[in-house]
């Protein structure tokens, strides 16, 4: 039978923890000399919407030394935030003689072995990983539609493979920034406030919030590359709301994934696999392909109502140390 573990931690020092990473893997950008941005402090009046061309001597974050030296920048981070996490869980171990929790499931683990465990480190079922390939089987039809998926017609591996994935900017959309930010903000974040002893209900809904505020900082460039006008300043404003609005969203379903499973796979995959497909524009899509209207919108009502009705029987995984069955 399970009980409710002892908390390790106050919610006040989850906080502050979980502020500390966030600051951590933002800061490391900032931190990092090479990783900085550089713009030009002249302002540009532009049509609404347009986006100035750079200029001579600025840096830019998809320059390739810019994105070579912030990918070690958060490597160096989240690297940093795992290690914490490791301290914060020996000190615990040390002020309330607790090394792990005792489940039924689990049995006792020394403090390494629990550490890994709490930041996700077991292999997941494989059906946690189909939840979100449901969810977009309406973008994956019309791909389907356009012979673009793999080893169709106008499939191509050196363009659709090698120079999207590993070309450095592939590297940091695809690889680098969806596990490193799943690290930090998934595993290190939810360990701390699981400790803490904090609800599901509060692991799902507002630790995530954390992850959409690191992605504020966007605004400082979105303000200088649309010219430092009062117009630019608005969209910069904009997005950024916008921004923190959809990664504060999907966080809520990583967090979701990683607690339901306990592995910090489910996550990383769909994080991945939401920066490859990018966000659905079915109007957009049904325009060019006006003759499949009925099917493009069926697929896409597929998608929803089997992603609504499979979210929680896929992803369950017993045994999960976040979610015990009582």
């Amino acid at each position: 039978m399970y009980s409710e573990p002892k908390a390790l931690l106050s919610i006040t020092s989850a906080h502050l923890l979980s502020g500390l990473f966030a600051s951590l893997y933002v800061g490391s950008i900032y931190a990092f000399k090479d990783a900085r941005l550089r713009f030009s402090k002249r302002k540009v009046n532009l049509p609404e919407g347009q986006a100035r061309l750079k200029f001579q001597n600025e840096r830019w974050r998809d320059d390739p030394d810019v994105i070579k030296a912030r990918l070690l920048a958060v490597t160096s981070a989240t690297l940093i935030c795992c290690l914490i996490v490791f301290i914060v869980m020996k000190n615990s171990n040390r002020d309330n003689e607790i090394v792990c929790y005792q489940v039924a499931s689990m049995g006792n683990h020394n403090l390494t072995t629990n550490a890994w465990l709490h930041l996700g480190f077991t292999w997941s079922h494989v059906l946690p990983l189909l939840i979100t390939p449901l969810l977009f089987s309406g973008p994956l039809y019309v791909q389907f539609l356009e012979k673009t998926l793999p080893f169709q017609k106008d499939w191509n591996f050196e363009d659709h493979v090698l120079f999207r994935f590993f070309s450095i900017v592939g590297l940091r959309n695809y690889f680098v920034a969806p596990i490193t930010e799943e690290f930090v903000f998934r595993a290190c974040v939810l360990t701390v406030y699981h400790l803490a002893g904090a609800s599901r209900m509060k692991m799902i809904f507002l630790s995530p919030l954390v992850f959409g505020a690191a992605h504020i900082h966007h605004a400082f460039e979105t303000y200088h590359r649309y010219g430092r006008s009062a117009t630019a300043a608005k969209r910069a404003i904009i997005s950024t709301i916008i921004q923190f609005a959809y990664t504060s969203i999907f966080g809520f379903y990583c967090s979701y994934l990683f607690l339901r499973s306990g592995s910090l796979l489910p996550p990383i995959t769909a994080h991945m696999f939401c920066n490859v497909m990018g966000i659905p524009q079915p109007n957009h899509e049904i325009s060019l392909m006006p003759n499949r209207k009925l099917s493009i919108s069926a697929a896409y009502l597929f998608g929803i109502i089997g992603f609504v009705g499979m979210l929680k029987p896929w992803s369950c995984t017993h045994g999960s140390l976040y979610w015990q069955q009582t």
